[in-house]
């Protein structure tokens, strides 16, 4: 699918508003990346969807503490929107994390793994490049140690659980970035910074984590677990995102989403999609409100695209499981 028609088919599409009270009444849904662009928009339909807790996931409690008064303000309800400490560059932060999601919510109906972070220079976390980090090793590890709880959610209440990420079409143009990382130490390769394009890093951690999301879902077959899996791509949306970057890249950004940016409130929509989608969804790619899983390039989904993503995920097992020995195995 070349990028042109991905724009066509998602950035000048009219967006449905997809939650509402006989969605999501009663329900709890945690948001990381929470307290600003698409998480807040997402947040505060869900807040007017009538949801009986939102937890925004925040890296500067202050920053969230302006979210949750800005979201009370416009929705004119309190007692809702919770804020939860999370620095996805930190191990030690997701695991405290974890711990606390599983003694102190029994109950989880959609989780958006919306965090992400977008660089144009070089910087570690953990002893890897900031972006990998944060983008593809943090989330898929976020993701597996919360599987338990939505997979036990999914059992007492019978509520099919989602489990949403933010992912981006820009990913389908970074092919020939990730055929640079080789086929049998990908993570290594992305961690080279002699063989980085580091202006092409966002999309290529983007692409990475699909395939990283795609065998998480095949390996957690709904049927079994319960839990939706899928991937959401926004489209060009008017948020902060980049503002870590260069003054060029800034301009470039800010050119093409003048031309083609929607609002964060309408880029929520696709999220909130994500959320609400049914089974048909798992492990397929959404943009625009609707399953798009024939933008996924054949390259993705042929013999030698499995077989690179099951080598990712096999790499990323490597890391989870030094970080957080059983957590993989807990998955089933």
């Amino acid at each position: 699918m070349a990028l042109p028609q991905v724009l066509a088919e998602s950035v000048f599409a009219k967006l449905p508003l997809l939650v509402s009270p006989s969605t999501c009444s009663g329900r709890t849904y945690m948001i990381t990346g929470g307290n600003h662009g698409l998480g807040l928009e997402t947040a505060r339909h869900l807040v007017r969807a009538s949801a009986a807790c939102v937890i925004l996931t925040v890296r500067r409690m202050a920053a969230g503490e302006e979210a949750k008064a800005n979201i009370e303000r416009s929705t004119g309800r309190t007692g809702v929107v919770e804020l939860w400490s999370l620095d996805l560059a930190s191990y030690g932060s997701m695991k405290a994390f974890a711990n606390k999601l599983e003694n102190e919510i029994e109950r989880i109906d959609g989780f958006i793994a919306n965090a992400g972070v977008w660089m144009d220079r070089w910087e570690t976390a953990e002893g890897m490049e900031l972006t990998v980090q944060v983008n593809v090793i943090s989330t898929m590890l976020l993701s597996v140690l919360i599987m338990p709880q939505l997979i036990a959610s999914a059992r007492k209440f019978g509520n099919e659980p989602k489990l949403v990420f933010t992912g981006s079409a820009l990913g389908f143009v970074a092919e020939k970035d990730l055929a640079k990382c080789g086929k049998t130490d990908v993570l290594g390769g992305l961690n080279d910074q002699k063989r980085a394009n580091i202006a092409q890093r966002y999309a290529l951690t983007k692409l990475v984590q699909m395939y990283a999301v795609r065998e998480l879902a095949a390996i957690c077959p709904v049927e079994r677990t319960g839990v939706t899996i899928n991937t959401i791509a926004p489209g060009v949306v008017s948020t902060g995102l980049g503002s870590d970057t260069s003054n060029m890249t800034k301009a470039a950004t800010a050119v093409i989403k003048a031309l083609f940016a929607r609002t964060a409130e309408q880029g929520s929509r696709t999220i909130l999609h994500g959320v609400v989608a049914g089974r048909d969804s798992h492990g397929k790619m959404l943009s625009a409100c609707k399953i798009k899983e024939h933008w996924v390039p054949k390259w993705m989904s042929d013999g030698e695209g499995k077989k690179l993503q099951k080598q990712i995920w096999s790499e990323l097992v490597e890391v989870m499981e030094t970080q957080q020995p059983g957590c993989t195995a807990r998955l089933a």
